[in-house]
């Protein structure tokens, strides 16, 4: 009996390692989000799990839909990333914009079959208006803005049409720290 508890305890533990080496040690929970319209994000594919910046990078402020079309809120969210990081397209698609708004560099692609556009910023393209790009192609690097006070970071937004949505419902609940408990069979000798 004491030989099962112990193997059962040994196994627990080469899980847990197993998955910190996998998914990486830094803690990390999901952005609080403010109550998201009824059905906002439905029909957003899970794409190829990729984030514009980093591996998994800090979330400093998670997506806030507005009550209203103009009202106060924050459509998107805004990814730690040091000035000069590449960044990268989640997905495949078109560059329909790269350039400067409001002072600030833009890149925005429209996602290949799917009505979605996301967008990067403060960026310096390194793309141009009608380039195709290919998940994880470099579309800019992170430039040096005043978007999240003294830390740097890149805003990403997702729209389907004038709606925005919440960018990290293209990735899948896995890679977000989401998702069902898997439990592993129970190996008994």
């Amino acid at each position: 009996m004491r030989r099962r508890v112990w193997c059962g305890v040994l196994r627990a533990v080469l899980v847990t390692a197993l998955a910190v080496l996998v998914y990486g040690s830094r803690a990390w929970a999901p952005p609080a989000q403010g109550p998201a319209p009824a059905g906002a994000d439905a029909g957003v594919p899970a794409l190829a799990g990729l984030w514009p910046v980093g591996v998994r990078p800090p979330v400093l402020r998670g997506w806030e839909p507005p009550a209203t079309p103009y009202g106060p809120g924050h459509r998107g969210v805004d990814l730690a990333a040091a000035p000069g990081s590449p960044v990268r397209a989640v997905a495949a698609g078109r560059v329909s914009f790269a350039g400067r708004v409001a002072g600030r560099g833009v890149v925005t692609v429209e996602l290949t079959g799917t009505g979605l556009r996301t967008t990067y910023e403060p960026v310096s393209p390194s793309v141009q208006a009608g380039a195709r790009v290919r998940a994880g192609d470099v579309v800019g690097t992170v430039a040096a803005g005043a978007h999240c006070g003294d830390a740097a970071c890149v805003h990403w937004g997702l729209l389907r049409g004038a709606a925005y949505l919440n960018p990290l419902s293209l990735l899948p609940p896995w890679l977000l720290g989401r998702g069902p408990a898997r439990l592993l069979p129970v190996l008994t000798g």
